[in-house]
């Protein structure tokens, strides 16, 4: 079993600060990807951004500049720093990883439950 668990959500002012946490755990042999989706109320979900190791995070072109992702390895952590946040910024968020459990295995996409980030004055 592999489970994401999401922390630091929560209720900021326009342009003010957030900092998401994910943590993965359970039978992991690797992790590929790492990211945050969001989605709004009868909206597809969307990617935020999304990291590789070695590589360069992506991210969508509405966070470009204001949100970061990084991750930890050793810990099997992602975060999202998230700056400058606007009131369209505010939907519930969901950590993404893809993650083998085995080395014989194919890798699988997991989520987290989610975690509401609000943006209100």
């Amino acid at each position: 079993q592999v489970q994401l668990v999401e922390s630091g959500g929560g209720l900021v002012q326009p342009g003010g600060s957030l900092r998401l946490s994910c943590t993965a755990s359970g039978t992991i042999f690797s992790i590929n990807a790492m990211g945050w989706y969001r989605q709004a109320p009868g909206k597809e979900r969307e990617l935020v951004a999304s990291i590789i190791s070695g590589s360069s995070p992506k991210y969508a072109d509405s966070v470009k500049g204001r949100f970061t992702i990084s991750r930890d390895d050793a810990r099997n952590m992602v975060y999202l720093q998230m700056n400058s946040l606007k009131l369209e910024d505010t939907t519930v968020y969901y950590c993404n990883a893809n993650i083998k459990r085995r080395s014989y295995l194919d890798a699988s996409d997991y989520w987290g439950q989610g975690t509401q980030v609000t943006v209100s004055s």
